[in-house]
């Protein structure tokens, strides 16, 4: 994986040089094809691991408040939405789920997803070497999607009370 403190500051630059997601995810390829191909495929490596550690119920009833629902892929790209807001709201989210309720203003068309953040190492990796990344990934690395642990949800859409008890404030925000 890439070093974490040269994968957050990558993050927390394209952040400062952008307004909005299509910049910033234009920002992260051009940066990423700066690195060597083992540390882009190490941007990538360490994107899931964030991703994999956010794989939670709590995680998950956040993205379904704050989207007005969630499926699988659309949790997926929440996350990733979560990561690329920056080390202190991904640590702070990690951490407790409705401290996401501070990100209201940064949705992009009132959505809280990013699915493009998962792919700026892709994009870089094929533009520098013209191969795919996903073939130098063993499938057996530990975090990737394929390796996701199971959990039972601590909550249900049909009991809304198990929602704002999770994250009062994302409920109380955008619960209809």
């Amino acid at each position: 994986m890439l070093d974490e403190n040269i994968y957050w500051s990558m993050v927390e630059q394209s952040i400062k040089k952008s307004t909005n997601q299509d910049e910033q995810e234009n920002y992260l390829v051009t940066e990423i094809e700066k690195l060597t191909p083992t540390q882009m495929i190490g941007f990538r490596l360490r994107t899931d691991k964030l991703l994999y550690d956010t794989y939670t119920s709590a995680m998950w009833c956040a993205a379904y408040l704050m989207n007005g629902g969630c499926s699988d892929d659309g949790f997926e790209y929440f996350r990733n939405w979560v990561i690329s807001r920056g080390k202190e709201v991904y640590l702070n989210a990690l951490e407790n789920p409705d401290s996401l309720i501070l990100q209201k203003d940064f949705g992009d068309d009132d959505l809280y997803d990013f699915e493009g953040f998962w792919y700026v190492a892709l994009t870089a990796f094929e533009n520098k070497t013209g191969e795919e990344l996903y073939d130098y990934i063993d499938d057996s690395f530990v975090t990737n999607e394929e390796n996701y642990p199971s959990f039972e949800f601590t909550w249900a859409e049909e009991k809304p009370e198990t929602m704002k008890k999770l994250c009062p404030l994302l409920y109380e925000e955008f619960w209809d």
